[in-house]
């Protein structure tokens, strides 16, 4: 067995026991595997060890990965998924791209996405990212602007909202963890009975997922626990 293949049952075990812990039955839990940084022979790996959603955060990597596995027998029913900060000059990349986009916060992205999704392709699922730790340095909205920006995106045909995507602040304590993530499950609870549509909650990784499956996380996004520690050199 590879170490991708042991970490992914690693993995998948703990979202299990999270999951089981509050009642939760563990298919709830989508595990996004993020594999930036990493190459495509461990992207590979983890595809044989029947992982088939994956996450990236630089545009052109993605692309350039996505592309690679298109070419090949075992692309076929793969879901990427763009996490990173998405500017203006990309947008038209991941439009053409992705299956999702986990990081919309403005609405001139929003209307760009739409405009440059190709007609062939289904609607751009978008999460709206909010900043719940209110850090100057984090992307993502104030909960307060939440209504209106939904309400553009919802507005939109060739986007899809499909719910809410928080990376707290580092905290230790799972109990501040549980607090933060109940903030936004309060949000995505709120935003679900305005869109019926709405269905997905992207928060937590490695070092805070019980709490977020706990707080009711319904796709964890995992990718030290599962590739390793990232060469941030090459990216």
């Amino acid at each position: 067995m590879s170490t991708i293949q042991q970490n992914l049952q690693d993995v998948r075990s703990r979202i299990t026991a999270a999951a089981q812990r509050c009642a939760r039955a563990p298919e709830e839990v989508v595990l996004l595997a993020v594999s930036k940084t990493k190459p495509v022979a461990a992207i590979a790996e983890a595809i044989a060890a029947g992982q088939h959603a994956f996450g990236e955060n630089y545009v052109q990597e993605g692309v350039d990965k996505i592309q690679h596995f298109a070419q090949l027998p075992e692309g076929a029913g793969l879901e990427w998924h763009f996490i990173g900060p998405l500017q203006s000059n990309k947008s038209k990349l991941v439009a053409e791209n992705f299956a999702w986009c986990h990081t919309l916060e403005r609405q001139r992205i929003a209307q760009r996405l739409n405009d440059q999704r190709p007609a062939g392709m289904p609607p751009l699922n978008v999460l709206i990212q909010i900043n719940i730790s209110d850090e100057q340095s984090k992307s993502g909205i104030v909960l307060g602007e939440l209504p209106a920006l939904a309400e553009a995106v919802a507005a939109l045909p060739n986007l899809r909202l499909r719910g809410l995507m928080a990376i707290p602040a580092p905290e230790a304590d799972y109990q501040r963890q549980l607090a933060v993530f109940g903030q936004m499950h309060k949000a995505f609870l709120a935003l679900k009975q305005r869109y019926p549509q709405v269905d997905t909650l992207s928060m937590g990784m490695t070092d805070d997922m019980a709490a977020a499956i706990a707080a009711g996380s319904t796709m964890v996004r995992i990718g030290t626990a599962i590739f390793g520690a990232r060469d941030y050199s090459q990216a």
